[in-house]
Order: C-alpha cells, then sequence, then structure tokens
C-alpha cells in the first residue's frame, strides 16, 4: 500500500458471494508457458481451464458455459490471494503469475450517455469547448432549462421528440441530446481486443490532457450470438477536453494505451446471479490521491436510460456480427464534478490517482492513474495470443 491508498486484498476484490458465483478470467503464466491462461475462482484458488477452452471468447460461445466451468476440474494454479497481490503495479514480480483483463478477442465497444447526469455534463463540455473554467456556469443553465426534462423522458419516444423539438426552438439542442434521447444509442469502439489492462495495472491519460476522469461502468458481456452472458466492471476513462472540443475527437479521447480497464472477473449468468441483477446494481467510485484528495460517489444501474439488453442489441444485430463477441460498456453512471485545483474548476486527475470501481455483487477493480506514454506498453496482441495457444497445442 502506497500513501494514496493502493491496496489489492480479497474482502474489497471478490463479490461479497463469490464462493456460489461462476467467475472467470485470465492469468499471465511465466512457468515454462510465457502466455495466458483462462481461470476460475474455486475454494479460494485459482485454477487454469485453459484445456476446456483456450480463449474467454470460445468459452463464452458454449451453450451452457457456467455448467461447463462446474464440471472441468482444471489445473491448480495457487491461491487467488498470492496472485492478487502480485498483481500489484508495484509489486508485480514477472517471474509469477499475474492477473489479466478477464477477455481476449472480444471486440471491446462502449455506450455513451445514457444517463442523465452525463447526458448533461457531455452537452457541458461542448458548450464549454473543452474549458473546465466556463463548465459550473454551464452547468447551472442547463440543468436549469432542461434537467427534469431530460430524467422522465424514454429515448426514441413521441414525448422524446417533442422535447427534441422544443430545445431545438430554444438553441439548446445538441449532439449529445440526439444520442441521449434518441431511437439510436451512441455506441463506440473504446479500444482494441487484446488491449484491456485489468486490476492492479496502471490505467492511462493521453499525456497531453487537462481536463479528464474516471468512467465507472457496468460492462455486458455477449457471445457470437448476441447473447448476454456475463458481466463485469469497467473503466472507460474519458478526456473531457479532447471530446469538449470536437466530437471528432472521441477516437483520440478514448483509445489509448491501457485507457481500457475491465474487470476484476467475469461474472457469468446462472442460477445464483442473472440480468435483472445487473439492472438492479450498485457501482461505487472512490478516487485517492497521493495529495490527499479523496473524491466518493455511487449510482444505480435502475437509473439508465435504455436497458443494458436493448445497448446490446443495438451493438450486435443483423445489421453488425462479432463472431469473437464483446464487451459493452454501458456507459457512465457518475460524472465527478467536486472541486480538486481550484474553485469552479472540476475534478481532474493527478498521476498517482487509486481509482477504484465497486459493486457487492461484481467486486472491485482498482488501478492506479499514469499517463499513457508510461503506461507498460501493449505487446501482446491477437497474433501473440495464437502463435503461443498453437505451442501449447492448445489450438
Amino acid at each position: 500500500m502506497n500513501e494514496a491508498g493502493f491496496v489489492l486484498n480479497l474482502e474489497s476484490v471478490l463479490p461479497d458471494d463469490y464462493e456460489q458465483a461462476t467467475l472467470v478470467g485470465r492469468i499471465w503464466r511465466p512457468d515454462g508457458i510465457a502466455g495466458p491462461g483462462v481461470v476460475t475462482i474455486r475454494d479460494g484458488e485459482v485454477r487454469d481451464i485453459s484445456r476446456l477452452s483456450p480463449t474467454v471468447s470460445e468459452l463464452l460461445n458454449m451453450d451452457a458455459p457456467a455448467a461447463a466451468i462446474r464440471s472441468h476440474e482444471g489445473e491448480r494454479i495457487g491461491p487467488i490471494k498470492e496472485i492478487l497481490e502480485n498483481s500489484h503495479a508495484d509489486a508485480l514480480d514477472p517471474s509469477l503469475p499475474h492477473f489479466l483483463a478477464p477477455v481476449d478477442l472480444q471486440a471491446l465497444k462502449a455506450a455513451g450517455v445514457t444517463f442523465v447526469r452525463s447526458i448533461l455534463e457531455r452537452v457541458i463540455e461542448e458548450h464549454t469547448k473543452g474549458d473546465p473554467a466556463g463548465a459550473e456556469a454551464a452547468r447551472e443553465k442547463i440543468e436549469r432549462e432542461i434537467g427534469g426534462d431530460l430524467a422522465r423522458v424514454k429515448p426514441g419516444s413521441e414525448e422524446a421528440e417533442r422535447l427534441k423539438q422544443m430545445l431545438i426552438e430554444r438553441g439548446l439542442w445538441s449532439q449529445y441530446l440526439e444520442v441521449g434521447i434518441g431511437p439510436y444509442a451512441e455506441v463506440f469502439s473504446k479500444s482494441q481486443p487484446m488491449s484491456a489492462v485489468g486490476i492492479g495495472a496502471e490505467i492511462g491519460l493521453h499525456p497531453d490532457s487537462t481536463w479528464n476522469n474516471p468512467e465507472p461502468e457496468t460492462v455486458m458481456i455477449a457471445n457470437a450470438s448476441g447473447k448476454t452472458v456475463a458481466v463485469s466492471l469497467g473503466n472507460d476513462v474519458n478526456l473531457r477536453d479532447f471530446e469538449g472540443r470536437s466530437a471528432l475527437l472521441l477516437g483520440r479521447a478514448k483509445d489509448n494505451n491501457a485507457s481500457c480497464a475491465i474487470g476484476p472477473f467475469l461474472r457469468l449468468f446462472d442460477e445464483h446471479f442473472g440480468i435483472d441483477d445487473v439492472r438492479a446494481c450498485e457501482v461505487s467510485l472512490t478516487v485517492k490521491g497521493t495529495d490527499g484528495f479523496v473524491m466518493e460517489g455511487s449510482s444505480s444501474m435502475a437509473e439508465i436510460s435504455r436497458d443494458p439488453l436493448d445497448l446490446v442489441g443495438q451493438t450486435i444485430s443483423a445489421n453488425h456480427q462479432y463472431p469473437d463477441g464483446l464487451a459493452l460498456f454501458t456507459g457512465t453512471m457518475f460524472a465527478p464534478t467536486k472541486d480538486r485545483d481550484a474553485p469552479g474548476m472540476g475534478f481532474t486527475h493527478h498521476p498517482g490517482d487509486i481509482v477504484t470501481i465497486a459493486s457487492p455483487r461484481l467486486g472491485a477493480l482498482v488501478n492506479r492513474v499514469t499517463t499513457s506514454d508510461k503506461a507498460a506498453p501493449w505487446t501482446f496482441g491477437t497474433g501473440a495470443l495464437m502463435r503461443n495457444l498453437a505451442a501449447r497445442k492448445l489450438i
């Protein structure tokens, strides 16, 4: 643990009911394999189930993945406590296993502006052209004008269309409101398959950004047929200044080295956990800085404006297939506005911040903030995975 509170332990990281949860993760195995292993958690131990399925993507394309995992003994790797402790960015021993992001070949997608609070913050970014100095005044005006209306509007409805026309007449329409209350959700490519980082790793901000924030989200995991089979937690790191200057900078704001974090595990749908549990889950965010700054907040998936399965259906359908499945961030529930460096300037990250995104039945994703040029470079991609699995005679 450092002065900002970077600590990984079983009590905080595992779901409250982990003993009955079907959990899937990935570890890096340096023990003569020099590659990733697909794992599950059983009786406090990490068991490699790569012989059942060499990739998480293939595992989730099975007819009944949760049942298959339970019936497969797997290879004992070691106590989860030891592997978790070795996943800490400050303490990682490369000669020992450590956790990776729990997805591999899946497309990494994200939906935006799916909560009223995030819709308003995106409109604020647009109105201020990415300048945090004008955010407070813009926030007061926009919340006064449209905040109450948005909270009760179903996206794509006749009421939403009437509100759109009214806002156009008042000069308050925005491209963010179009995807926030219009029929089509915003869905974009967050990052590349194999590029996400997992628990304990550093997350990266573009070094040119001066106004940014974490985005705590639930991540829906769908298989090739479009069926949602699991869920995880994610940090869809956001650069408010970049995106505020121009929506065309979305790709540069979102897809940077180490800017996509998912974990700690995938929780598969089974008789103990399903989509209604996702719809009701509470997600908390805590940011602790080396300067003593602390920010906390939480929100409920019950506040989402579009159902999570609708977002998945808008992403994978007859219009767009994903044969390796996808991981879909469902939108941020919490837009941090607490002043940090100066009154009226709101929140922005400092290097060394510890970000914890947690939900009782999903566990906690913990990462430390750095810049993308200083984070560990991404070097093990899809080609490297295929060569490694072939050498291990898993494919």
